[in-house]
């Protein structure tokens, strides 16, 4: 049968039926940049792939990236995790202390690897809860209190004390030279409870992405190396990696925003300016 008569059998248009949609071509170049996105970052999914397009300048819708990325078989796959006890009401917990401004909380804990003949690698990762940024991210052999007061020192320095620094309850957190120190600069401590690493939900969730994005993916020779690689991805978390609760800023836009925002000069009211009532 002709394509004439079948579409007449069906009462369809021809010219429908000949239209060739243009989507495709572009939905193409669009494809072979998320692949490429995928390539270099593998365990990042699709809403850090329209992120790095927005930022490259392109007007890409979210759900259209999502559709490709999922069409193009790059989805991360997803872990399997442990079902988590819930606290009933008559058990003791601890309220969780929300940050509210810049310095307001630090964060730290300990992330373990090892190098490529089996040693350990200890990492120390100090975040600020409320911008998300990564201020220091150190790694060695070993890390005991006087490396921590020395780290400490050195962004108390740098950026001021913060009021609060949440911990779990290692020694290395517990000691009385970290303490003493953090009491001379003002800053009070916050352990969570024994067992509980959620109530440190942000050191937990920053160490979950860089054991997914460095640790698993790179090979470690030195500590040396491993501290290079790792002061790189930590330079790219603060100022390329935007986050969903910042607005899809990164944590340095949003820092830098903040002090924008605190150097504004303040509006003065023109006394000339009628007031109604």
């Amino acid at each position: 049968m002709s394509e004439r008569r079948a579409c007449h059998v069906l009462g369809h248009s021809r010219s429908v039926h000949r239209y060739r949609s243009k989507r495709p071509v572009l939905d193409r170049d669009l494809a072979v940049r998320l692949h490429e996105i995928a390539l270099a970052k593998p365990r990042r999914g699709y809403r850090y792939a329209w992120d790095q397009l927005r930022r490259q300048g392109a007007p890409v819708n979210l759900k259209r990236v999502h559709r490709l990325w999922k069409l193009s078989g790059l989805q991360v796959p997803k872990k399997t995790r442990k079902r988590r006890r819930i606290t009933t009401p008559g058990e003791n917990s601890t309220t969780r202390l929300a940050p509210t401004y810049r310095n307001h909380i630090w964060c730290y804990d300990f992330i373990f690897d090892a190098t490529e003949n089996g040693r350990p690698i200890k990492i120390l990762p100090v975040l600020d809860e409320y911008t998300r940024e990564c201020l220091a991210l150190v790694a060695g052999r070993s890390l005991t209190s006087r490396h921590l007061v020395e780290v400490l020192d050195h962004l108390i320095e740098e950026r001021g004390a913060p009021t609060f620094i949440r911990s779990d309850n290692g020694s290395e957190f517990t000691a009385d030279r970290v303490k003493a120190h953090l009491s001379s600069v003002q800053s009070e401590t916050r352990y969570v409870d024994p067992g509980a690493p959620w109530q440190n939900s942000y050191a937990e969730s920053f160490n979950s992405r860089l054991r997914d994005e460095v640790l698993t993916q790179e090979m470690f020779y030195s500590v040396p190396e491993a501290q290079a690689l790792l002061e790189i991805w930590r330079q790219e978390y603060n100022l390329n990696r935007g986050h969903s609760s910042l607005g899809y800023l990164s944590p340095s836009e949003f820092a830098a925003s903040l002090e924008e925002h605190a150097l504004r000069p303040l509006q003065t009211p023109n006394p000339h300016a009628s007031v109604l009532t």
